[in-house]
């Protein structure tokens, strides 16, 4: 079964030995970061750092032309990234053998809503959520598309895995986070994470709701949580405190706008790049699900891009609905964290890909491997060893 390990390019610049390390573990390819959000990041091995800071949102090669003049645009990275570091480390893997994919982080970037905050999800209390875009304004949704083509076809990649590329909400790994006070499961959290930005708002009117009235529903369906009511879960009980008739047209209004989105900059991708270039997805099958894993209909997202990477390291069981539509070629990865200190167990990964391979899954994603202790990667390296 094919594997990719997740790589950031400061992983590799300025390392030599890093190449033909990655290289040895047996994956044969890499998913290499070219457009990547803020992040503080451990660098074990490397010779000239330990602690990478990504201050910002930031594309990790020189942005191109079409950018010029215009309010939303990339930012270049600072000196954690200099000049064209995904340009320097793709050499470098490709040189030691191995298939370069990107890795293009759209829909999360807390710059640009901190820099221009109207683009930013406003909730039904009118907080702004700077690190999530709407993706439901024009402006933005022009920005992703770009930014979507242009990182995701850099020169010598063969492929892209195209994260948050859909709606972001309230959960966000954030600098010391104090958010987790009371207990919002996945109906809070749909909740929390529905836009009343001026753009939704329209929306909302198209499927015959007033958005002012639609926001004093949502804070009168959310005060029973805040005071400690069971939030049961699940899209049962989103009806249950929205009532059915709502729930369902802003599901109506938010599950267009994404499917929309992801069609966009799947098209742009591929009429930017080579022919046989390959676009995944990184995918939740709940498709009212937020984050860098976009909630996405299966039968949907399997129609539009080559394939999926799905999160499978608390289980392989969101791997079930794509199963049975990733044929004719469509690719199916399981990604499972291989770093023990964030939660993963590389030392279990050959039963955990075998499972995963029984269930439907085509493909192996390993983050990360720039992260991982030696003796995580020695357990991933003996794992794809015995594939």
């Amino acid at each position: 079964m094919k594997a990719s390990a997740f790589v950031y390019p400061w992983d590799v610049a300025g390392d030599p030995d890093a190449p033909a390390r990655i290289a040895s573990l047996g994956a044969g390819q890499v998913t290499l970061a070219s457009a990547y959000h803020s992040t503080r990041a451990l660098t074990p091995r490397h010779p000239r750092h330990r602690i990478v800071t990504a201050e910002y949102a930031a594309v990790l090669y020189p942005p191109g032309e079409r950018w010029a003049g215009r309010g939303l645009r990339p930012y270049p990275a600072g000196r954690w990234a200099p000049g064209d570091a995904y340009g320097e480390a793709a050499a470098a893997l490709a040189a030691a053998g191995l298939e370069v994919h990107t890795w293009v982080v759209l829909a999360h970037n807390s710059r640009l809503g901190a820099e221009h905050p109207d683009t930013s999800v406003v909730n039904a209390y009118g907080d702004r959520y700077p690190w999530a875009p709407c993706i439901a304004q024009p402006a933005t949704r022009a920005y992703l598309v770009d930014l979507a083509a242009e990182a995701a076809v850099r020169p010598g990649a063969h492929g892209t895995e195209l994260e948050s590329l859909g709606w972001y909400g309230l959960q966000h790994l954030h600098a010391h986070d104090k958010t987790s006070g009371v207990g919002l499961g996945d109906a809070g959290q749909y909740l929390m994470s529905l836009c009343f930005c001026p753009s939704c708002g329209a929306g909302y009117g198209e499927q015959g709701l007033d958005p002012a009235r639609l926001a004093a529903g949502v804070r009168a369906a959310l005060e029973p949580l805040w005071r400690g009511a069971a939030d049961d879960g699940g899209w049962p009980a989103v009806e249950k405190l929205l009532g059915q008739d709502t729930a369902a047209a802003t599901r109506a209004w938010r599950d267009t706008v994404a499917r929309t989105l992801q069609e966009e900059a799947v098209a742009a991708v591929r009429a930017a790049a080579p022919g046989g270039f390959q676009v995944l997805l990184h995918a939740d099958p709940v498709p009212y699900h937020c984050g860098a894993n976009a909630g996405v209909d299966p039968a949907h997202v399997l129609g539009v891009a080559d394939g999926v990477v799905v999160p499978c390291t608390g289980g392989t069981g969101p791997l079930a609905p794509f199963a049975g539509r990733a044929d004719g070629g469509k690719v199916l990865a399981a990604n499972f964290t291989v770093v023990t200190g964030m939660g993963g167990s590389p030392a279990t990964l050959a039963s955990d890909a075998a499972r995963a391979r029984a269930e439907g899954a085509t493909e192996l994603r390993l983050y990360h491997a720039g992260l991982a202790s030696d003796d995580d990667l020695s357990a991933v390296r003996e794992a794809l060893s015995g594939r």
